[in-house]
């Protein structure tokens, strides 16, 4: 489990991935101090277990799930990444609930400055779009924000410049993919919203074909 709260940048030191799978090396300091092989580090928001490590950089592999669900492909040598150790047990809870299991990519529509905010719009299928909310919560890229407007095609967030400086976002503009995760309570109450209405119908199928079955015993 993370947090959103991002650790460090690191960057991709190496990014082999033969058809849909493969193997990712990134270099970092911050997130290495008391990380061991089998741990987990996510980066951008993926949920990621160490199989590696030097002294400024560590070795994950990627899984095909890994390369059709985000923006990994995506990264080159030289790219900036986000990271951040998994929370510890007696850690603080600074940010929100985040698997690191990610639901999906966004596309950055506009980047606009105001005052000391910068504004993000950012386009994102249906399926995602109905799990997010006005003032819930997203990881975007593995960063905890707030969402500030939701519509039928995009969502926007307002990020202050502590954010902007410690994280790739400093990186994006307009046209930009990115990793999303949704808020996890909210894909909780939609599959259960949907299940309580596929049983409503399948129980008014059964007490209809009863009634049926009644009304030709009768004729």
């Amino acid at each position: 489990m993370f947090t959103g709260i991002v650790e460090e940048t690191g960057v991709v030191e190496k990014l082999d991935i033969k058809g849909n799978s493969g193997k990712i090396v990134v270099r970092a300091k911050k997130v290495l101090e008391g990380t061991k092989i089998g741990d987990s580090i996510a980066v951008n928001g993926i949920c990621l277990t160490v199989t590696n490590m030097t002294s400024d950089s560590f070795t994950a592999d990627v899984m095909a799930e890994t390369v059709r669900r985000s923006s990994l492909s995506m990264s080159r040598p030289g790219s900036r990444v986000d990271l951040e150790r998994a929370m510890a047990a007696d850690g603080r809870f600074g940010g929100h609930i985040v698997s690191g299991h990610i639901d999906g990519t966004g596309v950055i529509r506009s980047v606009i400055r105001e005052e000391n905010a910068v504004w993000f719009r950012i386009s994102a299928g249906g399926a995602l779009l109905r799990q997010i909310v006005e003032k819930g919560s997203i990881a975007i890229d593995g960063i905890s924000l707030t969402v500030a407007s939701v519509d039928d095609t995009t969502f926007s967030v307002s990020v202050i410049p502590h954010t902007i400086k410690e994280t790739v976002l400093s990186d994006k503009k307009a046209g930009d993919t990115v990793n999303l995760e949704t808020d996890v309570i909210g894909k909780y109450v939609e599959r259960l919203l949907g299940f309580t209405a596929r049983v409503k119908e399948e129980e008014e199928q059964v007490a209809h074909g009863l009634a049926m079955e009644s009304l030709m015993a009768l004729m």
